[in-house]
């Protein structure tokens, strides 16, 4: 049986509650590359009207990422950047940047966070005012990276045809980044 705390309130826990909380949060943080690897298998279940589903649509985004040479960083974007799709519809993007932030460096983040500002460009169904909404970025350092990301993997990234990796040749990549000792975080 597993050990649990003494409270039921949390203002009556003791120092001993707390660090068992601690602990089991760091054996819970040891499974997360497998938690994302499900997560994205859960991608395959829903299209989203394209011709491809959303699994499909991030590994041909890794595909062609990982093909230009990108680093992990970027192949983890790739893969996760849609990754809220399913669960917050109206906020995937922040979702999705939340969950790698710690993992990967401020410029990958800050594309995830905001890459669907820019993919708003390619919408012709949207006013001419939502398509700029990129523009609204242009002082960012990381505003190219963020062009560059949607035109070179996102966008183009619901071909049929393309030959795309599956997730079992991404698992390494993922395994390492989710691994990783969080690096950065943002103040609480």
């Amino acid at each position: 049986m597993t050990k649990t705390v003494s409270f039921t309130q949390m203002k009556d826990g003791t120092p001993a509650d707390f660090q068992l909380v601690s602990d089991n949060d760091k054996e819970t943080a040891k499974e997360l590359p497998d938690r994302i690897i499900e997560h994205l298998r859960l991608l395959a279940d829903d299209n989203g009207a394209y011709q491809i589903s959303r699994l499909d649509h991030v590994l041909q985004s890794a595909t062609r990422c990982e093909t230009d040479g990108a680093d992990d960083d970027w192949i983890i974007a790739c893969l996760c950047h849609d990754m809220g799709d399913i669960l917050a519809p109206y906020s995937h993007a922040e979702v999705a940047a939340e969950i790698i932030k710690p993992f990967v460096r401020e410029e990958v983040f800050w594309v995830v966070k905001h890459h669907g500002f820019f993919q708003m460009h390619y919408n012709t169904n949207m006013s001419e005012e939502k398509r700029r909404s990129r523009e609204r970025f242009q002082n960012s350092p990381y505003y190219q990276s963020a062009v560059d990301f949607c035109e070179k993997w996102d966008q183009c990234s619901f071909d049929p045809d393309y030959p795309t990796k599956p997730l079992e040749h991404f698992e390494p990549v993922i395994k390492r980044v989710f691994s990783r000792k969080p690096h950065w975080r943002s103040s609480m």
